[in-house]
């Protein structure tokens, strides 16, 4: 598999269901438009009115990727977001929980959840983490890396089929576009406090006064489709 198939691979892999209530398709492009008035711009040039549909088009692609997930996963008893969990466990190997919350970029009690259920399908397990005693490593199972490992083949197999006219250096621009964007939204949303419209609308969860402690379930002998489910 080629570098960029392999990105575009993660691409799928990364997508999680959010806690989200409401509404927020336009958050991102008014937060762009209230950070440009506030630094006194005036009409958008034509680079920014391309960002400005790259930005619109974010939400809908990851609702849109979601279902796409959720649908491929029927009769395996994940969700988009268990595996999520299990493309960056392996991806990246072993984790805390507080580590898969930022590797994700969500807060820790979703996460957690996800940890949780995918411990009952025997997918991941528990491990002790050298370096903290109080928060475990979360590790794939063996069950796990043949659950992620064979809807991931599948997934790469479509990506080809579908989206072989594509050239691989179009897909490196994106991915250095999609790079950029995040890095000075996490500017944005970790910057002083705005007025009370532009705060965190989603609910956030927040990690304040959470244990390290996973307190994960046990795994249960649950069978787990170790592939993409039989059409």
């Amino acid at each position: 598999m080629s570098v960029s198939e392999r990105d575009a691979q993660g691409s799928i892999g990364e997508v999680a269901e959010e806690d989200v209530e409401g509404d927020t398709e336009g958050d991102a492009v008014s937060v762009v438009a209230s950070h440009t008035e506030r630094a006194g711009g005036g009409d958008p040039t034509p680079a920014e009115d391309l960002l400005y549909g790259v930005i619109r088009r974010l939400w809908p692609l990851h609702r849109t990727v979601v279902r796409a997930v959720e649908h491929e996963l029927a009769g395996t008893g994940m969700t988009a977001g268990e595996h999520a969990l299990l493309d960056v466990l392996r991806s990246e190997g072993p984790q805390t929980v507080p580590q898969l919350a930022r590797a994700m970029g969500l807060d820790r009690q979703p996460v957690q959840r996800w940890v949780n259920h995918a411990a009952e399908l025997g997918l991941v397990v528990t491990a002790p983490n050298p370096a903290h005693r109080r928060s475990s490593l979360i590790r794939l199972t063996t069950e796990g890396t043949a659950a992620i490992g064979g809807i991931q083949a599948f997934e790469a197999s479509e990506l080809r089929r579908r989206l072989a006219d594509l050239p691989a250096g179009d897909v490196r621009t994106a991915l250095h576009v999609l790079d950029r964007l995040g890095e000075e939204f996490r500017h944005l949303a970790n910057g002083p406090r705005g007025a009370p419209e532009e705060s965190d609308s989603r609910g956030s969860c927040g990690s304040g006064g959470n244990s390290d402690d996973n307190g994960i379930t046990p795994a249960s002998p649950h069978q787990v489709h170790k592939g993409r489910p039989a059409r």
